[in-house]
């Protein structure tokens, strides 16, 4: 079992140029035994209503949703553990509590032996595969953007058109003048535009988990090997 959590092993050297506090949320693996909890607010929400039934589409699997708002309070939280299929793997899951609605968004993030890189499983059941690429932002953040998608379904696999899905750009970032982590993210359809997003604050805690006690409702229902 190698160490070195999986975002060291994709960014190589690279990975000494985040910012240090980036480097402590994002430096651990499932021999550390730890996990990273954010909390905070998400200072705006949006999408756009031309793809509502994409996004509700997506509730049934807690990937995205169609809502909006300003100030909604969230969680996020990042376990690292070791998966069925013996890959290490980092759990990104965020619950947003709005007014009416607590929404989710899962996806558990492995490496890629193969492809030597990061491949982000999105939903419950990990229906969609998305390769990542990761790079370290001028501000000393982690930088995130997805590439070529893939569905599958029991024996059904392909390529996801990207005409029906869109590419997400993410930033992770320290702000030292107010003392906290930031995020932005921004999904995007190549033809259609702006699709999904939001930006926010939050603060972290560091918990001491042993690999038996990571919480049974963070880890995905089904899981799908095939990076």
């Amino acid at each position: 079992m190698n160490s070195l959590s999986i975002y060291q092993r994709a960014l190589g050297s690279d990975f000494y140029r985040l910012h240090p506090q980036i480097q402590q949320r994002f430096g651990f693996s499932s021999l550390d035994h730890r996990a990273c909890i954010g909390r905070g607010i998400m200072e705006n929400i949006w999408y756009r209503k031309a793809f509502t039934p994409f996004l509700h589409l997506g509730t049934m699997r807690n990937i995205m949703f169609p809502q909006q708002g300003k100030n909604v309070p969230f969680t996020i939280e990042n376990y690292a553990y070791v998966d069925g299929f013996g890959r290490e793997t980092v759990t990104w899951i965020r619950k947003y509590q709005f007014p009416n609605k607590t929404r989710r968004f899962d996806a558990t993030m492995v490496y890629s032996e193969r492809k030597q890189n990061i491949i982000d499983y999105l939903g419950t059941h990990q229906h969609l595969a998305v390769e990542i690429e990761l790079s370290v932002a001028e501000n000393g953040g982690l930088r995130l953007r997805s590439k070529d998608q893939y569905f599958y379904e029991g024996w059904l696999g392909f390529r996801f058109p990207m005409l029906f899905s869109g590419f997400a750009d993410v930033c992770e970032w320290y702000d030292d003048e107010q003392e906290t982590f930031r995020i932005e993210v921004q999904v995007a359809n190549p033809r259609f535009g702006r699709i999904f997003g939001y930006s926010g604050v939050f603060d972290v805690e560091y918990l001491s988990v042993a690999p038996d006690a990571v919480p049974q409702d963070v880890k995905p229902v089904r899981e799908e090997k095939r990076d």
